[in-house]
């Protein structure tokens, strides 16, 4: 990570896995998908001593996405989702929040397209689509910090979940090998639960592709 700091807030009943990414050059942080618990997400970006410039989401599941409204209402800033996604967000029983005590209905601000490349906190940011998970599950690739935020598509050593409502086990190994047969082996992989990797190692060691 060349001008970027990274930090991880592990939230939920499910250890989501919420990135803040920091630019060293202008303060933003970008926030990677907001599971759960506003307060420690707003602790953090305090201790960064950082200005959250958007929320991406990579899919929507409630576990992912529970305190998006209060983070949007604390800075005031736009939320990023895949345009085939917005149908998860908005329904409680396909992103799940209805199972629970939290119903949660969103809309996103700005839907991307397929490999649109968009820029916030002063990051070039690439949206790749990579359905299986979710049916607009995707994955984010910031290429000049060799990053790829992968949601839960790619998992060290394994990939999303795809029995729940609009997965697809085909697509997902469709999505991992999108991934692996385009981008640099050195690109640092951070999911949505677990550990990081890197595409080299998923490419020679996961059994999915």
């Amino acid at each position: 990570m060349k001008n970027s700091e990274l930090q991880i807030c592990v939230l939920g009943s499910v250890s989501t896995n919420c990135y803040l990414l920091k630019n060293k050059n202008t303060g933003e942080v970008l926030i990677v998908d907001p599971a759960d618990q506003a307060q420690e997400i707003f602790s953090k970006v305090k201790e960064m001593q950082a200005k959250p410039a958007a929320v991406l989401l990579t899919h929507g599941h409630y576990d992912h996405i529970l305190a998006v409204e209060d983070v949007k209402k604390e800075y005031q800033i736009p939320v990023y989702a895949c345009e085939k996604e917005s149908g998860t967000l908005l329904d409680p029983s396909a992103n799940l929040s209805g199972y629970g005590n939290r119903s949660c209905s969103l809309k996103a601000d700005i839907l991307l397209e397929d490999l649109q490349v968009f820029d916030a906190a002063g990051f070039s940011v690439q949206m790749i689509h990579t359905p299986g998970h979710t049916p607009g599950s995707c994955c984010y690739y910031l290429k000049d910090e060799g990053i790829l935020f992968s949601g839960d598509t790619l998992f060290y050593g394994s990939v999303g979940r795809t029995d729940l409502p609009g997965g697809s086990t085909g697509q997902i190994v469709e999505s991992l090998h999108r991934l692996t047969d385009s981008l640099p082996e050195e690109t640092e992989v951070y999911p949505g639960h677990d550990i990081s990797t890197t595409i080299g190692y998923e490419k020679r060691y996961n059994p999915f592709v």
